[in-house]
């Protein structure tokens, strides 16, 4: 239903403008009406705390006319606090009863596009129906309350892209915010570290607290703020060769390096000693002290020939 009620007045549902929005009881009984409970499997907690929801928009530092995406739109709780900075939004949503709410709330928002659809197509790739919205050549933006099943891999995936985004404002799950602003050596540096980390800088804002969400998460959330910092000559092939390296390394990040490299570069030893000793690595450091400068130099010294898998020493 959008436009008037059954009664003949007002949608209960109609943004009154000005980045407020009806009470959330008016939003739980359209949810009911549609038969909604939240699944777990699609991370749907929804951010009802509105002023949460500006602060996160605020923190995306956008302004009028700014292409900008947001996953996971729900009821349009954020979306229309960014469509109040005036920029130019995508909203993916998965859920088609979740996507005729927002549709109603933001019915007088035109620089909003709604996009129904699963913003993955399987783990390690965008979704043509969200990549054919994105700029092939302008800067753009991602600001979501990005849903906790599917937040590590969207960074990934969005990092890789031809055109990536130029900032990633996002809230997720405590724990992968931070992985994401860990620092190599630490407990939580690892493969998505290390992938985003080699363009982008990281820095962690604000925590959400569990009591500002419908339902509860069990888990803590904080935002989480990533700028793309581009680097000069830096290949497709640099980096399909790079999260390949990573990948392989960080499923033994606490071995010593050499036996980790050589397997893989298919268990050639000698070649992987001559790899690190050209580079002034110690054989014997981990994967996981490597820094992304010293993962990229490896990766580039070591093509990877004909797979191979970790050598067992």
């Amino acid at each position: 239903m959008t436009g008037p009620d059954a009664s003949g007045g007002r949608d209960p549902l109609a943004s009154p403008g000005g980045g407020r929005r009806p009470p959330w009881s008016e939003f739980r009984a359209a949810l009911e009406t549609a038969h909604f409970r939240p699944t777990k499997g699609l991370g749907q907690n929804f951010l009802v705390d509105p002023n949460a929801a500006k602060a996160i928009a605020a923190e995306a530092e956008l302004g009028p006319g700014a292409r900008v995406l947001e996953i996971g739109a729900g009821c349009g709780f954020l979306t229309v606090h960014l469509a109040e900075l005036g920029v130019e939004l995508v909203a993916v949503e998965i859920d088609e009863r979740l996507l005729a709410i927002a549709r109603r709330f933001l019915a007088g928002e035109s620089r909003v596009r709604f996009v129904l659809a699963d913003v993955l197509a399987g783990k390690h790739a965008l979704a043509p129906a969200v990549a054919e919205h994105l700029p092939a050549r302008e800067a753009w933006h991602l600001v979501s309350n990005l849903p906790y099943s599917i937040s590590a891999p969207v960074l990934a995936v969005l990092a890789r892209l031809a055109n990536p985004p130029r900032s990633m404002t996002v809230l997720v799950q405590e724990e992968v915010a931070e992985r994401v602003a860990a620092e190599p050596g630490g407990e939580a540096w690892g493969a998505l570290t290390a992938r985003l980390a080699l363009l982008y800088r990281a820095r962690l804002l604000r925590r959400v607290g569990a009591q500002l969400f419908w339902p509860r998460p069990r888990v803590g959330s904080r935002v989480v703020r990533l700028d793309l910092q581009p680097l000069e000559g830096l290949r497709a092939q640099d980096l399909s060769g790079y999260d390949a390296l990573v990948d392989g390394l960080f499923q033994h990040r606490r071995k010593q390096l050499l036996p980790v490299l050589a397997g893989h570069l298919g268990g050639d030893r000698e070649r992987a000693a001559g790899v690190l000793e050209g580079l002034g690595l110690d054989p014997r450091l981990r994967p996981e002290a490597l820094a992304p400068a010293a993962l990229l130099a490896l990766a580039r010294a070591s093509p990877r020939e004909n797979g191979g898998g970790p050598e067992r020493a």
